[in-house]
């Protein structure tokens, strides 16, 4: 979700991560930090959240919310909510673009440039605004404040048996991978982080990481 100039080959933070795996009561208080701090974030940014729909809304035509299905935990559907960023009619897919832009496809891939993006689409992705419908996504359990990143079905099918260990976990709006760089990293980096997650979690690293959260969304230079 979010932004940050970091470098990818020198992360300017020591590592999160290096305790055992959670307790049964770990994973119960990160939901219920979750159902809370997700309540509470979406009383106290409604009146925003309604600004960017009326923007995105005078924007260009088309749905304010845009729906996508991702993949979560246990490899489950589940359709994922943001604000809308690109033309609702927009003729031009991703592969097409990817190929156009000599970038192969993969895990993360994005185009350098995507004309499909409106003016305000790329405001609130440089400011991670979009995200915040995501938080009905918490609400209802279907992701976590923090957690690896969702999926495409495409980009699951390209997973390696390894890597399928990202969906042993429910996915989140925010992650190691986010908080260290995001589209400054590679896609492997990335992979590596969220794996490195899964594997090693629990509670204190999930506020860690919201605690630099924060501050990577001022940092909104590496956001796409």
């Amino acid at each position: 979700m979010l932004s940050g100039a970091e470098s990818a080959a020198a992360p300017p933070h020591p590592p999160l991560i290096g305790t055992p795996r959670p307790c049964c009561a770990d994973s119960r208080a990160k939901r219920m930090l979750d159902i809370v701090l997700s309540a509470v974030l979406l009383i106290a940014l409604l009146p925003l959240m309604l600004v960017i729909g009326l923007a995105v809304a005078m924007s260009s035509t088309g749905p304010v919310v845009f729906r996508q299905t991702r993949i979560g935990l246990g490899e489950r559907p589940f359709t994922m909510l943001k604000f809308r960023t690109m033309r609702h009619d927009s003729s031009v897919g991703l592969a097409e673009l990817l190929v156009s832009q000599n970038i192969e496809p993969s895990i993360c891939a994005k185009p350098r440039h995507d004309p499909r993006i409106t003016a305000v689409g790329r405001f609130i992705r440089r400011t991670s605004l979009d995200e915040l419908p995501q938080l009905v996504n918490v609400l209802r359990g279907q992701m976590s404040l923090v957690g690896p990143r969702p999926n495409i079905p495409e980009e699951v099918a390209l997973l390696s048996p390894q890597q399928r260990r990202r969906l042993s976990a429910k996915p989140g709006m925010t992650g190691l991978w986010q908080v260290s760089g995001r589209s400054a990293l590679t896609v492997d980096e990335a992979v590596r982080l969220d794996l490195q997650y899964v594997d090693q979690w629990r509670l204190r690293l999930d506020l860690l990481v919201l605690l630099r959260t924060l501050p990577a969304v001022l940092r909104t230079s590496d956001a796409r």
